[in-house]
This record gives structure tokens, sequence and C-alpha cells, in this order.
């Protein structure tokens, strides 16, 4: 592409980001009241005597003219979601790349680790993306703490000056962000570039799947906030559990149980307890009829031991709280169709993917909480009418 082409889309680019933030952005969340994002737009205006760099600054390239970092790092004055949700559109319109994109690669870095500096466990950053130094910089660049553009792309590093205040910070959240942007844009605009350019960084499968999945879910609903709930069983069925984790099994070998059990009686209806990915659907010669949801937080909702799959469910659809998956029963134990090894019940588990491993966690704490969230709930739904 000539290079008056790429100057006049950085232009073009950069007068939607302008127009953005002189404008603000039409979101009920946004107005809403949030004093971060007020910080923002207050202090993202671009200057006149911006100081100068080796790359265009941001009123004459595609990276947005965004202010203060320390507008970011105060989520606490408002709205976090609308505070990001902000960040995104800015980006969005900065670089083409859709919002929901750049959101599911920032909530994939953000369910990796819980990363604080303060050790309080309060987020730091407004964004979750960490760019390992030695990405960010270059690999063999002798300075492994380097915030110099020029020595950066010298070095073939991704980092980039997206905030446009010389510097090109792995710990502004702007910078972050725009790197990442960067990285994409050189593959293209699609569905299918996007999952390259996202293999191209990670060069990891279960990486490439889970940002998908989010992408595919922030599309969906609109909006970043996908946090509501349900009890895997109606409140009104009958049903007991406790909790049931590491006993002992023996079938297929000595292991532990790696969820809680939910005795009840065969066909009670079975729900999905977030919003999510239908995942997996089929048989398990442990769990028999089962379902896998992968929820926002990059936890794996497991339900086993079906006696049958809502016809209209397939891999790959969204799911809702509360919505039908299947039925109670007790298949499993043995090859596909198996039935009646153990009393009726539902399993559910929960898996955690950290990257390269996922690991187990004890269910019954939360199923607790969304019993009893989901019970207050009707309690108070009934006195309003």
């Amino acid at each position: 592409m000539p290079l008056w082409s790429v100057n006049t889309r950085r232009a073009l680019l950069s007068l939607s980001a302008a127009a953005l933030l002189w404008g603000g952005i039409d979101d009920p969340a946004a107005d809403a009241g949030s004093a971060a994002l007020k910080d923002i737009e207050a202090k993202a205006v671009p200057q006149k005597n911006d100081a100068a760099s080796d790359r265009p600054q941001a009123a004459k390239s595609g990276r947005p003219a965004a202010g203060s970092q320390n507008a970011l790092r105060s989520p606490a004055a408002g709205n976090v979601y609308a505070a990001r949700q902000q960040l995104y559109d800015q980006m969005s319109a900065a670089t083409g790349i859709p919002w929901y994109r750049l959101a599911a690669v920032d909530q994939y870095e953000r369910t990796l680790a819980g990363r604080s500096k303060s050790g309080g466990g309060a987020p730091d950053r407004l964004t979750g993306i960490h760019i390992p130094a030695p990405l960010w910089c270059g690999p063999l660049n002798p300075n492994q703490e380097d915030t110099s553009p020029a020595s950066i792309a010298f070095f073939n590093g991704l980092g980039c000056d997206g905030s446009g205040d010389g510097k090109a910070d792995p710990e502004n959240d702007i910078d972050a962000l725009y790197t990442i942007a960067d990285h994409l844009m050189k593959y293209g605009n699609s569905a299918s570039d996007f999952g390259i350019g996202v293999w191209e960084y990670y060069h990891n499968g279960r990486a490439s799947q889970r940002i998908a999945q989010f992408a595919k879910l922030y599309d969906h609903f609109g909006r970043l906030d996908l946090s509501g709930s349900a009890f895997p069983l109606p409140l009104g069925s009958t049903y007991s559990f406790r909790s049931t984790w590491g006993t002992g099994r023996s079938w297929g070998g000595a292991r532990i149980h790696e969820g809680t059990d939910l005795f009840t009686p065969h066909g009670v209806t079975v729900r999905s307890t977030c919003y999510g990915i239908l995942e997996t659907k089929g048989w398990n010669r442990y769990g028999g009829w089962r379902v896998g949801i992968r929820d926002i937080e990059n936890r794996y909702h497991y339900y086993a031991h079906l006696s049958g799959f809502d016809k209209s469910l397939s891999a790959g659809d969204i799911v809702i709280p509360g919505q039908q998956l299947g039925w109670a029963g007790s298949s499993g134990y043995g090859k596909p169709g198996t039935q009646g090894k153990f009393p009726p019940h539902l399993h559910y588990g929960i898996y955690k993917d950290r990257g390269l491993t996922e690991w187990a966690f004890d269910p019954y704490p939360l199923l607790k909480q969304w019993e009893i969230a989901e019970r207050k709930a009707l309690k108070k739904n009934n006195k309003g009418r």
C-alpha cells in the first residue's frame, strides 16, 4: 500500500476518534454517571503541543487521541464496565477493529490471572492486557524495560505509543490495548483475519477458541456485564445436595469426585447457571449424556448424567441463566445409552482455564450462593405483586 494511503487512512481514523471524544458516546451506561469517564473525556482532548516522537502523534495517526493514564486508573469513581466500554469504543473508532473483539482479548487476558501491584486484590489497571517484556521491547533488546518507541521498533518489539505521550508503556492501558490492536490490524478486518492475528500472538489453540467465544458473547448481547446467574435446578422441584467434592470414585479407575451431586427425581429440568457458549454436547463414558458451557470468566460448567438434551440446542449456541439444557437422569458408566447404575441426579462441576491448564474447583459454595440469591429474588417478586 502506498505511503500516502496509509497516512490518509490514519488521518481518517484519528478524525473518528476525535469525533467520539468530543461528541461523547450515546450509551445509557455511560450516561448513568461515571466520574471516571468524565475524567477521561476532560483529559483526552488532543493537545496542540504534543511532544515529538518517531511515530506520528495521535492527531495524525490511526491511534486514539487519549489523555492521562491516571484517568483510567480510577474505575471505582464510576462504572468500570462503562469505563472499559468507552475505551474499547474509542480504540475501535481509531483502528476499525470491532469493540467486542478488543474486549474479548482483554477479557481473556484478565481471566488468566488476577494481577495487582497493591496485593489487595483490586485491579491497578482498567484493562487486563499484559504483554511480556521480550514481546513488548523485542527479544534482543538489551533494555527489557524500554519505553522508547524508536528503539522498540528497531528491535522488532510490539510495544506502541497509543496515548501520544512519546512513550510505549506496557502498564499504560491505552498503549497496551493499542499495541494489541496494531498487531491485529496487520492481518485484516474479517473474522478469519482476526482469528489468524490472535493465533499469531498466542500460538495457542485454546486461547484462540476462548477469545472467539468471548467475542461472540459480547457481540450477541452488546454489553460487557454478563455476570448473571441461576441455580441449575428449578427451586420448586424436589432436590437435595451437599458438598461431595474430593470423595472417592472407583468406576474407571481410582479418582476423586470433581463436582457436586444434586439428587433429584428423573426428568427434572436442568438449567444453565450462566451466560455462555454451549461448548460440548454428547456422550461421555463417565458422565453419560452431558453438556458443557463456557462462560465469560473462562469457566467451564459441566452438567452430567442427563436423561436427555433440549433438542433445540447445538454446540456453539449461546445460552442465558435459567435456560433449559436437558433433564436429570442416571446415564453414564458405560457405553452410549447406559442408564441406571446409580440414583438419578445432576452432577455439576466447574473448571477454570488458566491458559495452558484447566483445573476443577469445588462448586458447592457457588451453588449455595445462587440458590439463596434466587430464593430472595423470588420472594421479593412475590411481595411486589
